[in-house]
């Protein structure tokens, strides 16, 4: 059987994303799962572009299996959410460094709840998936389900603050270490492309034009608006990822080291308590 251009897509993002799947493994490894839970998502969302993929090519020997092709537009749809998870960690990363020199109206601690946007829009996003997949295999009709719906106004809100957090970021990046000022820069050049693939997603859940349809839509638009774009983003982040510096490990400040602490706060020409410098050496 001749391969469609579903099929030729799919053969691309397995040669592309294999290797992701491996580098991402290896940053995760170098700067740490906990530290940096980043590149966790990162794995997440490579290996979901695999079997998404693969799932697709299945269907070559199995064109009738509706599990197969639903299966493989269920996992296709849900790569933007830890994409923009990815972005997250790298502005918690810049905000550890900038408060290493002042403080933020923004920290990581508020950054948690736009990363649990993400998540549960991410997980609304399978379930409501699984759903319109079942309807699909019972009526021959592929509808999105409401939670979908709720999956995709969710990860809307989390991108929106997402750039909002940006933007704040930017304007204290004179404080930001020169060897984590391109984390800002990695984020700041994803964003745009994260939102043409944002608007791909939106047009495809709520509106009403058959050529965005996740599951019989136009290849060409897919091709341009979602699946380059996701490439793009992942191919900047994982190249920022490879010439970051590996954080050492947290230490707690010596119990009387207050010579130590009073040069950092002549260094930094602000009166910090002790809990403050506690913080500040946290981060080092």
């Amino acid at each position: 059987m001749a391969l469609t251009e579903r099929d030729d897509i799919s053969i691309v993002q397995i040669i592309v994303y294999v290797p992701t799947l491996f580098l991402a493994l290896w940053l995760a490894i170098r700067h740490g799962f906990g530290r940096n839970a980043g590149w966790y998502y990162l794995i997440v969302f490579s290996l979901a572009r695999i079997v998404g993929a693969s799932l697709q090519l299945a269907t070559i020997s199995d064109p009738t299996n509706i599990s197969l092709h639903v299966g493989a537009v269920t996992v296709q749809t849900i790569g933007l959410s830890p994409l923009i998870m990815v972005q997250i960690a790298l502005i918690g990363r810049a905000l550890g460094s900038i408060r290493k020199a002042t403080t933020s109206f923004v920290t990581e601690k508020r950054l948690r709840p736009v990363q649990v946007i993400a998540l549960v829009g991410l997980i609304l996003g399978i379930v409501g998936g699984t759903q319109s997949g079942q309807d699909y295999s019972k009526t021959g009709k592929y509808t999105i389900s409401d939670l979908s719906k709720w999956g995709m106004g969710l990860t809307i809100a989390a991108y929106v603050l997402l750039v909002l957090t940006t933007i704040i970021v930017a304007t204290q990046q004179a404080h930001i270490e020169p060897g984590e000022k391109r984390l800002l820069l990695a984020v700041s050049i994803s964003l745009p492309f994260i939102l043409v693939r944002l608007i791909y997603s939106v047009e495809s859940v709520f509106g009403n034009n058959p050529s965005f349809s996740q599951l019989t839509g136009d290849v060409n638009i897919q091709l341009g608006m979602a699946v380059i774009m996701e490439m793009i983003v992942v191919f900047i982040v994982e190249g920022i990822g490879m010439t970051l510096k590996k954080l050492p490990k947290d230490k707690a400040p010596p119990a009387n080291s207050h010579r130590q602490q009073a040069g950092y706060q002549q260094s930094w020409q602000h009166g910090d308590s002790d809990h403050e410098m506690g913080g500040y050496n946290g981060y080092k």
